[in-house]
């Protein structure tokens, strides 16, 4: 018995780490392909540029964004498993991680953006679906997981959904500029406020959960023994 619960609290100590992980990936990422493309600006291009078709980055930033949603699918399974400990509400969030993830998988592969200059707002439509989409699972689930702690991770999520609305509703004037074929100066940094403000979320909340001395997730064979 000591041995299963021994192996349960690394399997969640593994997956909760792996919530720290992913957003320090997607920034190294979005650092490091910035650089490989000549002429890149952080300022005013946005991440998915990075990995637009035939992107001089494309072929070094895929590998590691979808190696980030692989280290956020296994971080929502850990906060999903958390939900008994903590809260039915980590449970939806973990749920929201998981949808994210799996959607974050056809960016890289399926619904590529056009480089820019190349291509219009029809072509990139799939691209801003999916881009939206998995902002609205972020949001909800930040929005949700307000209610899983006390009163201060509560304040600083909705402080995070604050800043991710302002600043995503100041990269819509960006993204019609970028749809006409026009400069975007500033557009990169709003859209990396957004972007990171909710990064720093999933660590935070990750790391709110290591610290935690809740009792954690009983064995799966315990569980099922219980059952039966």
């Amino acid at each position: 018995m000591a041995r299963t619960q021994h192996r349960s609290n690394a399997v969640r100590t593994a997956l909760l780490i792996c919530g720290i992980l992913a957003p320090v990936l997607y920034a190294v990422t979005d650092l490091l392909g910035g650089m490989r493309y000549e002429g890149y600006s952080f300022s005013s291009q946005m991440v998915s540029e990075l990995m637009a078709k035939g992107a001089p980055s494309e072929a070094f930033v895929d590998p590691l964004f979808m190696t980030f949603n692989v280290l956020l699918l296994a971080f929502g399974i850990g906060v999903m498993r958390e939900g008994a400990a903590w809260s039915p509400a980590l449970r939806i969030v973990g749920v929201l991680l998981c949808i994210h993830a799996i959607a974050g998988f056809t960016g890289p592969t399926l619904y590529e953006m056009s480089p820019r200059g190349t291509g219009g707002v029809g072509s990139d439509v799939p691209h801003i679906v999916l881009t939206a989409f998995i902002v609205v699972c972020l949001l909800v689930a930040i929005g949700v997981g307000a209610f899983a702690f006390g009163k201060r991770f509560s304040t600083y999520s909705f402080a995070t959904l604050a800043v991710v609305l302002i600043f995503g509703a100041l990269t819509g004037y960006g993204g019609r500029l970028l749809a006409a074929g026009e400069p975007t100066p500033g557009f990169g940094l709003l859209e990396r406020v957004c972007i990171y403000a909710s990064q720093l979320w999933i660590a935070v909340l990750a790391a709110t959960l290591l610290a935690s001395r809740r009792p954690t997730i009983a064995p799966i064979d315990a569980l099922a023994t219980h059952t039966s």
